[in-house]
């Protein structure tokens, strides 16, 4: 099996991250890598954007739990800020509302048809719980 161009970046990251001895953003990256090993290893392996995605969310998760400016909150707003780096771009809501127009007009009516092609071009871009309620609002 060959490394696809997201675990050859994070490894080639890891080597810079060691040289130039920056233990934070190491550890994430060894933590990205070990959840893309995981996957590969899984009996329904996903895409590695999915898995980034996930483990962005996990992260953006915890982060509730810890007091704001606490060493264990802002450890995980360092190891946010690195696993960002191999996320798309950001959209806006405006892009997202402009995406479920184009997706009404070809003729998708219902919010089940609309939500699974808006599905993939947004993934990873934007909140898909923030996407579903603009779905609702332009029915």
């Amino acid at each position: 099996m060959s490394a696809t161009p997201m675990m050859d970046k994070v490894n080639s990251d890891i080597k810079e991250a060691m040289k130039a001895k920056q233990q934070e953003r190491l550890d994430a990256l060894r933590m990205l890598k070990a959840e893309f090993i995981k996957n590969n290893t899984a009996s329904k392996p996903t895409d590695e954007l999915t898995i980034t995605v996930a483990h962005a969310k996990r992260l953006q998760d915890s982060l509730e739990m810890y007091q704001a400016g606490t060493e264990a909150h802002d450890k995980i707003i360092k190891e946010l800020a690195v696993i960002k780096e191999y996320l798309p771009s950001e959209m806006g809501e405006a892009e997202v509302v402009k995406l479920i127009q184009d997706i009404k007009a070809k003729g998708a009516k219902d919010m089940g048809s609309i939500m699974k092609e808006l599905q993939p071009q947004i993934k990873g871009r934007f909140d898909g719980k923030k996407a579903s309620d603009l779905v609702k609002a332009n029915l």
